[in-house]
């Protein structure tokens, strides 16, 4: 391999580690159903909006039948 090949894996690899706990931070917080993020107040309308126009009640429990 040349020099610039490993350059861009150690560039690749880099990104990785730098990235991962952000990235695991944020999937925490989007996959938790209590969870806010920063996208909340823009999408919690929308989804909203949505669940009505298609007859969802959030309140109700979901049961087995």
């Amino acid at each position: 391999m040349r020099s610039i090949d490993w350059l861009q894996l150690a560039l690749f690899v880099g990104a990785l580690v730098v990235l991962t706990k952000p990235m695991g931070l944020y999937l925490v917080r989007v996959l938790d159903a209590s969870g806010r993020t920063w996208l909340d107040p823009l999408l919690k309308p929308v989804e909203r909006l949505t669940y009505r126009l298609m007859g969802i009640r959030l309140n109700l429990a979901l049961d087995r039948r």
